[in-house]
């Protein structure tokens, strides 16, 4: 079972940065009406959030860029950045790092208690470190989607 949530990590990170290849970095920064944040905004929310879910709830030490929180943290958005967010290479770069850090991280930890439960902001409870992980598929999913429908949005508005 651990191989098959390792090859669906790599699916859903696959998918990812597959869109992200097919996006111009010059669109990044626009937040279309009806809309909260960017695409750049969402990659970097996907990946600032993983970092949380794997890492933080096991009481690790995230190792993304400290200045992510305040950039891509939940409740955060463009608008109040006050520092250059990272390049789609420098973001596709961690998001790399950040799988490989996942497979070494993560064998044999699936059942692993988290030193407290983590309450999501939407009310869900993890107690496992393998938890909070298969929740990421969803969040990152979620983002992926709002990431295809601001692209969308973009390019209808361009034509």
């Amino acid at each position: 079972m651990e191989n098959l949530l390792f090859t669906h990590m790599k699916t859903v990170r696959s998918i990812t940065e597959n869109l992200m290849a097919q996006i111009p970095e010059s669109l990044a920064d626009i937040v279309p009406e009806g809309f909260n944040n960017s695409i750049r905004w969402n990659l970097g929310h996907i990946l600032f959030v993983q970092e949380r879910l794997v890492f933080g709830a096991a009481g690790e030490t995230l190792q993304v860029p400290l200045q992510y929180e305040g950039l891509f943290g939940a409740g955060t958005k463009p608008a109040d950045w006050q520092e250059t967010p990272p390049s789609f290479a420098q973001l596709l770069a961690e998001s790399k790092l950040q799988h490989e850090r996942i497979q070494t991280f993560m064998p044999e930890r699936l059942e692993e208690k988290i030193p407290g439960p983590f309450t999501n902001r939407s009310g869900m409870t993890f107690h496992t470190i393998g938890e909070t992980f298969l929740f990421s598929f969803y969040h990152e999913a979620l983002h992926v989607e709002t990431i295809k429908r601001i692209y969308r949005t973009i390019q209808e508005h361009n034509d």
